[in-house]
């Protein structure tokens, strides 16, 4: 048994036992089996070593190199760091099964992916709709090459173009199907029209979850439900705003105050912490900072606020400086989070208009709504 052969059963079971395999999606599990992911691997992979990412050769150690490419079903593979910021990876397969089984493709559907990074996404695609169905549109045209070349080994049969993923790709549309492999803040409008009545668009959303959205009859409009949880980059040149350290500084905070209710709760809890997204988009909130005691939030320009565990059953002690006060807003989200009885990510959509889109609760036409 060779490295990958056991680094690959290792990984399945691993998948197995996480009920990461989805149940009605069994062509997923066999496109994996036949199209591994070394096989896509550039011979230079990244990983974080806690303050920067290093680089892992192929050629100067090959165990660590395959250690990264089939890590757990959560990891992801950075293939490509711009700047000191990973811009493009092997994305993690239990979200890769997770976002493909939310499809819905069938052999012989006309599929156009946004984001073809190592090409492996693509070629699962092109092992389920079938040659010549698969079209894969790189912004970068080196990533791009080099996904040509890794599809070509394996026989793919998948249309790779250069282009700004924004814009779909209207030559090859109408398309029954359209996944993203980056997240995206607001669905492009292209998208939506390349897409046939009926047709499915699968993407992720304000990196951290992903939704699957079910066109119109007549093409006016998409919607559908969240799908899952999981952390995506950002399409390539999209304005990151500041990092932590830049929006905090070293000055003295200008509020002390005690929060009410358990630190813990927004530490540990998914669907809280995706409902303050849904409620506070340009707020970033960091998890686990520091020895895991502390919750960090900025909006990426000049507000921030640190909210630390006192010690005292779960209750937190929050400073915070800057024009907006975040502590008051994550409480505000927090409240309506409680007061609707703790939604599930699972319980929130998207709606997508020519003119508009917005998340909802619960219910497209009746729950509460947040536009985008």
């Amino acid at each position: 048994m060779t490295q990958f052969e056991e680094r690959r059963m290792r990984l399945a079971e691993a998948m197995e036992a996480g009920g990461d395999w989805p149940d009605r999606s069994p062509w997923i599990r066999d496109a994996v089996a036949a199209l591994p992911r070394h096989l896509f691997a550039p011979d230079r992979l990244w990983r974080w070593d806690g303050f920067r990412y290093e680089p892992v050769d192929r050629a100067e150690d090959p165990e660590r190199w395959a250690a990264e490419v089939y890590a757990g079903p959560s990891d992801p593979a950075v293939t490509q760091v711009i700047g000191g910021r990973a811009s493009s990876s092997l994305s993690c397969q239990a979200v890769v099964a997770d976002m493909l089984d939310a499809l819905m493709l069938q052999e012989g559907h006309r599929v156009l992916e946004l984001g073809t990074g190592a090409g492996w996404n693509a070629s699962l695609l092109g092992w389920r709709a079938g040659p010549g169905r698969v079209v894969s549109v790189e912004v970068d045209p080196g990533l791009a090459a080099g996904a040509r070349g890794r599809l070509a080994a394996v026989g793919a049969d998948v249309d790779v173009q250069v282009g700004d993923g924004s814009l779909g790709w209207l030559a090859g549309a109408p398309y029954d199907r359209v996944i993203s492999t980056y997240a995206v803040d607001r669905v492009p409008w292209e998208w939506v029209a390349q897409t046939r009545g009926g047709g499915r668009i699968v993407t992720p959303w304000g990196r951290l979850g992903h939704v699957a959205l079910t066109v119109a009859e007549g093409g006016g409009s998409a919607t559908g439900w969240v799908q899952g949880l999981a952390m995506f980059m950002p399409s390539r040149g999209s304005e990151a705003g500041l990092g932590w350290s830049e929006v905090r500084g070293d000055g003295p905070p200008q509020d002390e105050r005690p929060v009410a209710r358990e630190l813990l709760s927004l530490r540990d809890d998914a669907h809280l912490l995706f409902a303050v997204r849904v409620i506070l988009p340009d707020v970033v909130v960091i998890m686990n900072a520091g020895d895991g005691t502390a919750v960090w939030a900025h909006d990426g320009v000049s507000s921030w606020a640190v909210l630390s565990a006192s010690g005292n059953e779960g209750a937190a002690i929050a400073h915070q400086g800057g024009p907006r006060r975040l502590v008051e807003e994550l409480e505000r989200a927090w409240g309506w989070w409680v007061s609707e009885g703790g939604p599930e990510l699972y319980d929130f959509g998207m709606t997508v208009e020519p003119d508009q889109q917005y998340v909802w609760c619960r219910d497209p036409v009746a729950g509460s709504r947040w536009p985008l």
